[in-house]
């Protein structure tokens, strides 16, 4: 006997408690990954402020460190680089239980479309994050630290970066969200086709639109130059196109399933009564 939405079908109270179950259980997740963090969150941060550090020492600034001005500021700033790394780390295991709740739900052909997007969410957030880490960080810094002044052209008076721990941690963070959830588009956008809101036409049309709202999102998302800007408008507008062809898969697909499709539903209909069944009785 074939599976079917309707057999699999949880009344509402056991909809709630395997509701209750998927977040009880992704919260204790985040909470142990915080604590192990919690241990780690020098190293964390050693990693975090490693672009910028190498910037300094590319300029010579050898001896540059980083400052807080609150009392419980450096406290903080550690207990919010582990739930940083925490929520970073756990986000396969949300997509995995939000999965597990959806999933019984769908008919079998329909958790098999679905379970490429789970794969291909976790990897394009981490793609977007590394390229901010590896590329964006270490241009945007050095841009940034190239306005610092010795003296000589300001008067007399050093211009110089003193960092507060607290304030770059936060943009680091920002940052990588920023880019992991951008890097998302092909997904959001792969999933409107597959439900048949949008299709492969409508992003092909509406690309000049797009490219004016990646630029604005970009300029919103990043620090206020040109390079980080570029950095990730451009890679976003490679991942619209990825979007379309990805849709006209998508399409492709739908198409030749469906005569499949039809076949088998008129396989289930009633054979329809002709003039010799009623005389016959």
């Amino acid at each position: 006997m074939t599976e079917t939405p309707e057999d699999l079908r949880m009344p509402l109270l056991e909809h709630l408690i395997e509701l209750r179950k998927r977040l009880l259980i992704s919260l204790v997740a985040f909470f142990v990954v915080f604590v192990a963090c919690y241990f780690f969150s020098r190293q964390i941060y050693g990693f975090l402020v490693e672009p910028l550090a190498r910037v300094m020492e590319k300029h010579g600034d050898v001896h540059r460190h980083m400052i807080y001005t609150s009392l419980t500021e450096a406290f903080w700033t550690y207990v919010r680089v582990s739930a940083f790394a925490a929520a970073f780390f756990c986000f396969p295991i949300w997509a995995g239980q939000i999965w597990a709740f959806v999933a019984p739900g769908l008919y079998k052909h329909e958790r098999r479309a679905f379970a490429p997007f789970l794969v291909a969410t976790p990897v394009l957030f981490v793609a977007g994050a590394a390229l901010l880490y590896y590329i964006v960080l270490p241009m945007a810094w050095n841009f940034f630290l190239s306005f610092e002044s010795l003296g000589v052209d300001t008067g007399g008076l050093p211009i110089e970066l003193q960092a507060k721990v607290g304030e770059y941690l936060s943009l680091v963070m920002h940052l990588v969200f920023a880019f992991g959830l951008a890097f998302q588009m092909p997904v959001a956008l792969t999933l409107l086709t597959r439900v048949g809101i949008i299709s492969s036409t409508d992003l092909v049309e509406k690309r000049r639109y797009a490219i004016v709202g990646v630029f604005v999102a970009a300029a919103v998302l990043t620090p206020p130059d040109i390079i980080s800007q570029l950095s990730l408008a451009v890679p976003m507008l490679l991942l619209y196109e990825l979007s379309i062809l990805s849709s006209r898969w998508v399409e492709r697909d739908r198409a030749a399933k469906a005569p499949a499709a039809g076949e088998a539903v008129a396989e289930t209909l009633p054979v329809p009564l002709d003039d010799t069944d009623f005389n016959e009785g």
